[in-house]
C-alpha cells in the first residue's frame, strides 16, 4: 500500500509499504477520507512523534475490509468512522467509562499507525457505523465535532446565556455551528481571518455578533455587546495565556470559562487576573478529546445523529480536498500559512 510515512522531523515521505497485519481484536481498515489536523503539522515539522517511523492522521474514515479473530465479524464491508483513541481499559477513568481520560492510551497517528494511508490497523472497539447518508468526508470530521461538543456538553451553557467563542479555527467553527443546532441565539464569535468571518455568517452568525481581533479591539468589544458584564460563558480556543487572561478579563461574575485550546505557550496569571477568578467567582474547566463509550449518550453518537439528521453540515468547512499522492501539499499550506483553509481533507 502507499502511506505517508514519518521517518523523523520534518521527514515525512509518499512511500510503498506492506499493508497492516491485524491482531485478533483488529479489523482492517480501507481509508476512504483523512483530515489533517492542526496538531498534525507540529508533528511532522516541529516537535516529531513519540517513535520513529509512524504513519500520522488521526482523523479518518473508511471501509472494513477484514476482521481479526476476536473481532466482530459482522463489521466487514461496514462504512465506519474511527474514534483514534485507544484505551487500556484498566485504569480508574476506564473503569468509569471515561476513556478520554485514559492514564495509558495508545493513539491512531500518533502513538502508532493511523490514517494517511491506504489501509488502517484499527481496533474494533473504536469502530462507529455509518448511516449511508453520512459521507467518508463528514466521518472523517467525526473526531474533531466530538471535541467541540464534549466541551460544550461539560459546560452546558443555558438557551438565555451569552456565549463567547474566542478562536474561530475549525475547533472553535465546529463549536458555533453545534451551539447553533442546540438553540443558543446570544453568540458573539471573535476571530482574525476574513475567511472566518465568511464561515461564521455562513453557519447563522449574525454580522453585528463577529468581532475581527485584528481591526478591533475585541476585549472592548464583547463589553459593548454585553452591557459592560462580560460572557456567561466564555469558550477559549486559541490557547495562548493573552487569550486566556482575556477569557478572564471578559466574562460576567458568576460565569464559566471552557479552556478549549492546545496550549501554544506557557499559561501564567498575574496576581490581578487571579484575583478575579476569586471575586468574580469563575468557573475555569477544562477539556480533552471526547467522550466514546458505544452508547447512545456519548459525544460521537449525538455528533453522528445531528450530522446524519442534516442538522449540521460539517462537510461546509472543508476548503481544500487533496489525492492521497499530494496530501503533502496541504501539510504545507497550513505549516505556512501560504492560503485561507479550514479543513483540510485527503480523499482515497
Amino acid at each position: 500500500m502507499k502511506a505517508w510515512v514519518l521517518r523523523g522531523i520534518q521527514d515525512i515521505r509518499l512511500e510503498d509499504i506492506k499493508r497492516p497485519e491485524i491482531e485478533a481484536p483488529e479489523v482492517l481498515l480501507k481509508v476512504k477520507a483523512a483530515g489533517i489536523c492542526g496538531s498534525d503539522v507540529p508533528r511532522v515539522y516541529k516537535n516529531g512523534t513519540y517513535t520513529f517511523p509512524t504513519i500520522p492522521g488521526h482523523e479518518f474514515s473508511g471501509v472494513v475490509e477484514e476482521t481479526g479473530e476476536k473481532a466482530d465479524m459482522a463489521w466487514k464491508g461496514k462504512r465506519v468512522g474511527v474514534f483514534p483513541l485507544i484505551p487500556c481499559r484498566k485504569c480508574a477513568p476506564c473503569r468509569k467509562q471515561q476513556y478520554e481520560m485514559c492514564r495509558n492510551y495508545s493513539y491512531l497517528g500518533s502513538r502508532r499507525d493511523g490514517g494517511f494511508a491506504e489501509y488502517a490497523a484499527v481496533p474494533a472497539a473504536n469502530l462507529i457505523a455509518l448511516p449511508e447518508n453520512v459521507s467518508f468526508e463528514a466521518a472523517a470530521m467525526l473526531e474533531p465535532m466530538a471535541v467541540a461538543v464534549h466541551s460544550m456538553r461539560r459546560i452546558a451553557p443555558a438557551v438565555s446565556d451569552t456565549v463567547v467563542v474566542w478562536g474561530l479555527g475549525t475547533i472553535g467553527l465546529l463549536l458555533l455551528m453545534f451551539l447553533k443546532d442546540a438553540g443558543i441565539e446570544n453568540i458573539l464569535a471573535v476571530g482574525n481571518k476574513d475567511s472566518q468571518r465568511h464561515e461564521a455568517l455562513g453557519i447563522g452568525l449574525h454580522a453585528d455578533c463577529y468581532c475581527d481581533s485584528k481591526t478591533q479591539d475585541a476585549g472592548k468589544w464583547i463589553l459593548e455587546h454585553t452591557n459592560g458584564c462580560g460572557g456567561d460563558v466564555f469558550f477559549e480556543c486559541v490557547g495562548k495565556n493573552e487569550t486566556l487572561v482575556q477569557a478572564v478579563e471578559y466574562t460576567a461574575p458568576g460565569g464559566s470559562i471552557m479552556l478549549v485550546g492546545n496550549p501554544y505557550t506557557d499559561m501564567k496569571l498575574e496576581k490581578n487576573i487571579y484575583w478575579k477568578i476569586l471575586r468574580n467567582q469563575l468557573t475555569v474547566a477544562g477539556t480533552w478529546n471526547s467522550s466514546f463509550t458505544g452508547e447512545k449518550t456519548d459525544d460521537w453518537n449525538y455528533v453522528l445523529d445531528r450530522v446524519s439528521k442534516g442538522r449540521v453540515n460539517p462537510e461546509r468547512l472543508i476548503s481544500h480536498r487533496f489525492s492521497m499522492e499530494k496530501l503533502e501539499k496541504g501539510l504545507q499550506i497550513m505549516r505556512d500559512k501560504t492560503e485561507d483553509y479550514v479543513k483540510v481533507m485527503g480523499i482515497l
